[in-house]
């Protein structure tokens, strides 16, 4: 029909891929596949920490032949710091040991985004009120259900592995950061991730699942609310949502300078360092799952014209160092993803938080050093827990 023969076009929105801090050297993705247990990453029974970054442009390049090289640079980079379309972009991955999140389809209408499946809807008669039906009409549901299948179940042209048998794969995420403005309280979005993680465990049981959330938190401790930036309330909640059975890990995104405008760095940095903070203990004490700060970053432009690459820099050591910081208490909090790393001559594609990774030394060397201590980290956690046995 109209709206599943274009599924497959709109396959994945981004890639949210991860640095695997295993060893610093661009070695391949080792087997086994990424686990959970008693709350903290686990692969080949021993912890899995790391550093990665952001990188939605991927699929979309790697389909033109004459611009793979852009994806395969980006890959070299990252390794030294630390459909055919994706199927390239997963291949890629793999010879580098870079493990992937991949997000199933997008809140915004990026890429078609969840907008495009009620518009789909509509052409097949379905009466709809606004783009929150995503979550509710039955038969987008089932176009959801059928992507996904689809995604899950496809044999990779140039590793032959079906995704859904690719350790490369850490997990998928149901939604980029999910949104329901006809509900706040959270409970549409809730009973859409227990249906959607529960049909995707259904199919592949090897992988991880996640929501994609931003971590704003909803009307199940509504004293929580008042943490989340500006009291935002977007019908997600952090509590109730990551409870799920389905769903193996939580996540946060964090930008304070698109969150808290006009407000000082001092506020800023403030309010950064509580979000983390209260998200690691309530995923650690009520959650029981691990935790990844999935989007993070600083832009160096505004109409101003008063960001810089310093700023950034500095942005991303603060980060950084909470990251660090609470990974050594616990491992609850397993890494960090930087939004987003770019290959050179790729200007069309920035937002002013693009990072050229041959292009910016400085910011290179924080995020190599970050690598480098989760990879230290990771050795002492796994020596730690060797000698508790």
């Amino acid at each position: 029909m109209h709206g599943e023969s274009k599924m497959i076009r709109w396959l994945i929105w981004g890639l949210l891929l991860l640095i695997s801090t295993l060893s610093s050297s661009s070695s391949p993705v080792t087997a086994g596949f990424v686990g959970v247990e008693d709350g903290h990453f686990q692969l080949n029974g021993s912890p899995f920490l790391f550093n990665g970054f952001n990188s939605y442009w991927m699929m979309s390049v790697a389909a033109d032949p004459n611009q793979r090289h852009k994806v395969s640079q980006v890959f070299r980079d990252a390794a030294t710091a630390g459909l055919t379309g994706l199927d390239f972009v997963i291949f890629e991955a793999r010879k580098y040991g870079i493990r992937m999140i991949l997000s199933l389809v997008n809140n915004f209408k990026d890429y078609g985004g969840r907008a495009a499946y009620v518009r789909w809807a509509e052409a097949a008669g379905v009466q709809v009120q606004n783009e929150d039906d995503f979550y509710t009409n039955q038969l987008i549901r089932t176009y959801y259900k059928n992507h996904v299948q689809k995604v899950l179940r496809r044999k990779n042209t140039m590793s032959c592995l079906r995704y859904m048998d690719d350790p490369t794969i850490m997990g998928w995420e149901l939604m980029n950061e999910p949104r329901c403005q006809v509900d706040s309280s959270g409970n549409t979005v809730n009973r859409w991730v227990e249906e959607m993680g529960s049909y995707v465990k259904s199919i592949d049981r090897q992988h991880l699942v996640g929501i994609g959330m931003e971590g704003f938190y909803g009307d199940s401790i509504p004293t929580k609310i008042k943490a989340n930036p500006s009291s935002y309330k977007v019908g997600t909640d952090f509590i109730t949502n990551n409870l799920n059975k389905a769903i193996d890990y939580a996540t946060i995104h964090a930008y304070p300078d698109a969150w808290l405008p006009g407000k000082s760095e001092t506020t800023k940095m403030a309010f950064l360092e509580e979000w983390v903070a209260l998200h690691w203990t309530d995923s650690k004490t009520i959650l029981k799952k691990p935790l990844i700060f999935e989007e993070f970053g600083r832009s160096i432009r505004d109409q101003n014209q008063t960001y810089s690459v310093r700023d950034r820099d500095a942005f991303l050591s603060k980060v950084y160092s909470i990251i660090y910081n609470l990974a050594k208490n616990g491992a609850t909090m397993a890494g960090g993803l930087v939004w987003q790393v770019m290959a050179e001559g790729m200007e069309s594609y920035y937002d002013g938080y693009e990072i050229v990774l041959s292009q910016n030394p400085s910011t290179n060397a924080i995020i190599t050093q970050q690598s480098n201590k989760m990879a230290a980290l990771k050795t002492r956690t796994q020596h730690h827990l060797r000698s508790r046995y």
